[in-house]
């Protein structure tokens, strides 16, 4: 059978962002290094990723892992979501937008807990495509093979019936692995043309 879906990831593709150097920036403004860091503050970020903290918690351990008020853990949080979100890659997302009603279309994200409603509200991800995978909801993140096994199953699709695009390898290595044909997103240009000539 043919390709009937095709999944993109978030950050790095749909959305142009930087490396996330905000709780370096932060170090450097409190003076403080990593070795005065609390550990709270190291084991968040993948309990964040999977769903195993709550944005309070997240605060809570910005809070203590800088020994920093209350004040200060939201604007090192306001910092994080601006890097996380960067800003919108319009020509891809324009592309995603045409892809339907052909093809069933989707998103596959390794997200941070509270990501949905911000990338709803900066960018409408809902309404432009049919399902979204987010791996703080699922428990589950790349390149783990039932993260992508879960994407397909929630688009009605067989792997080998999906196209996946993402800009991390392991992402990319792990979507083949069960099947999935994976493109490598390194330009919009090469992504479109390598989708064009997969989709025609």
């Amino acid at each position: 059978m043919g390709v009937r879906a095709i999944i993109f990831d978030i950050g790095g593709v749909l959305e142009i962002t930087s490396d996330m150097t905000f709780i370096g920036d932060w170090l450097g403004r409190l003076r403080l290094t990593l070795d005065d860091v609390g550990p709270e503050l190291m084991e968040i970020w993948a309990a964040g990723e999977l769903g195993t903290a709550t944005e309070s918690q997240v605060r809570e351990a910005i809070r203590i892992g800088l020994s920093v008020d209350h004040q200060v853990a939201d604007a090192v949080i306001a910092d994080m979501w601006e890097q996380y979100l960067g800003i919108a890659n319009t020509e891809l997302i324009d592309y995603v937008a045409r892809l339907r009603p052909r093809f069933r279309t989707g998103l596959l994200s390794n997200s941070f807990v509270g990501a949905r409603d911000r990338e709803s509200a900066a960018y409408g991800f809902e309404s432009l495509v049919d399902d979204i995978v987010y791996s703080h909801e699922v428990g589950i993140a790349k390149p783990d093979p039932q993260i992508y096994l879960l994407a397909c199953r929630r688009l009605g699709v067989e792997p080998s019936e999906a196209v996946f695009v993402d800009d991390a390898e392991m992402a990319v290595t792990g979507a083949e692995s069960v099947g999935i044909t994976a493109i490598l997103h390194e330009s919009n240009a090469k992504t479109i043309s390598t989708l064009d000539a997969l989709l025609s």
